[in-house]
């Protein structure tokens, strides 16, 4: 049976930007579509879209006469969630973590202030909804349903913020959420304080209180930093 040419594709692409996140691949590398063709086993064509992608993202750049060359991690697309995914999964892990751990400091507990101003009624019951879902789920041990009801929670709350900038890096911190889960860094059943929390977010967003979402949020998110590199094991050698 034919493997799909979108199939090989984006193993391909899954593959390029491993090694690139991991170094194997380093800065100023200069490759050859062929070579990279020849390497994975695929077509000419399904590497150049691969490298398309990657080019898009800032990790490759193609100059005549050149060929492709890795660029520095400084021009990368950090918020694409394939870049987080696969520093997630490699090396880069720790590191990943911080950051996001980070930028979720300065995102999520801003957003659920506005929220609490500026949420509808629905957006209310959504945020609700989600977190019954994770006390369901959290109970039984479901790891995938409670990530499920996790991101679903995080995402109404980044748009009930009504700031479409904030909105749109909900695939972002999906994929913290996702990472944790499929990385192991949390425990086998969630912690009830982290429900208990979300569910103080919920009912400050309901009851308008800014300042209480804004603080039950930061909590969320440090007893979530704390757990989850508390459980990042040392990185393999190079």
């Amino acid at each position: 049976m034919t493997t799909p040419v979108s199939a090989l594709h984006g193993d391909v692409l899954d593959a390029l930007g491993q090694q690139l996140v991991d170094g194997a691949l380093p800065e100023g590398r200069v490759l050859r579509t062929e070579e990279l063709a020849r390497e994975f086993g695929v077509s000419r064509t399904v590497t150049r879209e691969a490298v398309r992608v990657l080019e898009s993202m800032g990790m490759l750049s193609s100059r005549r006469r050149v060929g492709l060359t890795v660029e520095p991690r400084a021009r990368w697309n950090v918020y694409d969630p394939r870049v987080i995914r696969w520093r997630l999964r490699g090396r880069d892990r720790a590191a990943q973590l911080r950051s996001l751990s980070e930028l979720r400091s300065g995102i999520e507990p801003v957003a659920a202030a506005l929220a609490a101003t500026r949420a509808t009624p629905e957006q209310c019951g959504d945020l609700t909804g989600a977190v019954m879902d994770m006390a369901v789920h959290g109970r039984s041990g479901d790891l995938e349903a409670y990530l499920e009801a996790d991101i679903r929670f995080h995402r109404a709350l980044l748009e009930a913020s009504g700031n479409e900038m904030l909105a749109a890096l909900a695939d972002v911190l999906a994929e913290v959420l996702v990472g944790r889960t499929h990385h192991h860094l949390m425990p086998a059943n969630p912690e009830p304080l982290a429900i208990r929390l979300h569910g103080d977010v919920a009912q400050a967003v309901r009851a308008g209180d800014a300042e209480a979402a804004r603080a039950a949020m930061a909590d969320i998110i440090s007893e979530a930093t704390t757990a989850m590199l508390a459980g990042v094991p040392e990185p393999p050698a190079p």
